[in-house]
């Protein structure tokens, strides 16, 4: 079992809900594990675990596991997260599309389906997100009181003069203070909202390639570029919630001019609208992902052309990530198809100058997330799923 987490449960009646999120949170990152590890890694007594793990099994959250393997006396009972004890929804709105995935309480996908929107403003995608909701929930036989609840996510940023109204990315009417509360009440289910990016990462960190990874800056290809970095399993929101709006640092001085005012931001040589701008112009139309991996097979010059400026701005910023936030690794995923981001990668020239470059590394300093398209909708899910496993931090109590 893992070293004690930074918040350890407390043995009173009033933290119930902390210490259930804690063992549940234990339960799945580590499979599984009896009372006794479990009272070990959460600093909780035994019998305090073993009332939540009666609890926990009478909701049908968790799953008695068999006993395991022991060297003297009674082998202990293990235990582990229940993946049909409970559901979760995850969507992700773009300006021309709504993605929606449903999951199981470990995170499997489910579902998954892809709607294209005539209208991106809420009042138009909220009762086609609920209907999306009702026909995965019958179609995988799955009773809405399984589910946990909805991450809707969006790109950003928001609240912010002349990055939230600027530019191809954005989503009109998706600013208000409200949001969330109607979009619950348009749904019937708690809603998360949050930045595509951010939902994106704790995907991958769920069952992506950042499983076990606790340190990690996520590139997300959506409408734009977004990032989110995550520091000891938690991403970081900064301020007012817009951390990580890499799309528009500037990686050429006095370069492309940008919606946002600036001149030579990273979104427009690096994002999918770059891209769709570079082939426009050599009159090469791609509609969707299945075209432009079908143009990547064919060795499109002008997609290849692309790629190197893309790929120059990216090792350049993937430097920049590695010496401000040291991370474990550099993840891309999104939008483009698997075999474009394997590209990138391949001719991202990564800077020689950086805290990344080390000889013990156990992983490459850039990694291909594993979700696809649809990482931003799973990670929306995950979002719940996290939630319901993770004790916030505004109430984590000081060690006993």
């Amino acid at each position: 079992m893992p070293d004690a987490p930074p918040f350890p449960g407390r043995n009173p009646e009033t933290r119930v809900d902390h210490n259930r999120r804690l063992i549940l949170g234990l339960l799945q990152r580590h499979s599984r594990a009896g009372r006794a590890e479990l009272a070990r890694s959460s600093g909780l007594s035994t019998q305090a675990v073993s009332n939540i793990i009666a609890q926990l099994q009478e909701e049908g959250l968790v799953l008695a596991e068999g006993r395991r393997r022991a060297p003297r006396g009674q082998p202990p009972v293990q235990f582990a997260v229940n993946p049909d004890g409970a559901a979760a929804v995850g969507a992700e709105v773009r300006p021309d599309r709504l993605h929606l995935a449903l999951t199981d309480f470990a995170g499997k996908l489910l579902h998954a389906e892809t709607h294209r929107l005539d209208s991106n403003r809420p009042e138009a995608v909220l009762p086609v997100l609920a209907r999306l909701i009702d026909d995965a929930c019958r179609l995988r036989r799955v009773p809405r009181a399984r589910l946990l609840g909805c991450g809707l996510v969006i790109p950003g940023p928001f609240g912010v003069e002349g990055l939230s109204a600027a530019g191809e990315t954005v989503l009109d009417g998706w600013d208000a203070p409200d949001l969330a509360a109607r979009a619950a009440g348009a749904v019937g289910l708690p809603v998360l909202l949050d930045k595509d990016a951010n939902a994106a990462a704790l995907g991958e960190r769920l069952r992506g390639v950042a499983q076990g990874l606790d340190d990690v800056c996520y590139l997300y290809f959506g409408a734009g570029i977004g990032l989110a970095v995550m520091a000891r399993g938690i991403v970081q929101r900064g301020a007012f919630g817009n951390a990580g709006e890499v799309g528009h640092v500037i990686v050429t001085p006095g370069g492309l001019p940008c919606a946002c005012g600036n001149r030579g931001c990273l979104e427009q040589y690096a994002s999918r609208m770059a891209l769709a701008r570079d082939l426009g112009a050599a009159g090469i139309a791609v509609p969707d992902v299945a075209a432009l991996a079908a143009l990547h097979a064919a060795g499109a010059p002008a997609l290849m052309a692309w790629l190197d400026r893309a790929a120059a701005a990216l090792g350049q910023t993937v430097g920049l990530l590695e010496n401000l936030f040291d991370p474990q690794a550099v993840i891309l995923g999104g939008a483009f198809p698997d075999a474009v981001l394997d590209d990138l990668i391949a001719r991202m020239p990564l800077p020689a100058g950086s805290v990344a470059r080390r000889a013990d590394r156990p992983l490459p300093r850039v990694l291909r997330g594993a979700s696809g398209r649809m990482s931003a909708a799973l990670g929306g899910a995950a979002l719940v799923i996290h939630d319901s496993i993770t004790p916030p931090l505004t109430a984590a109590p000081a060690p006993a």
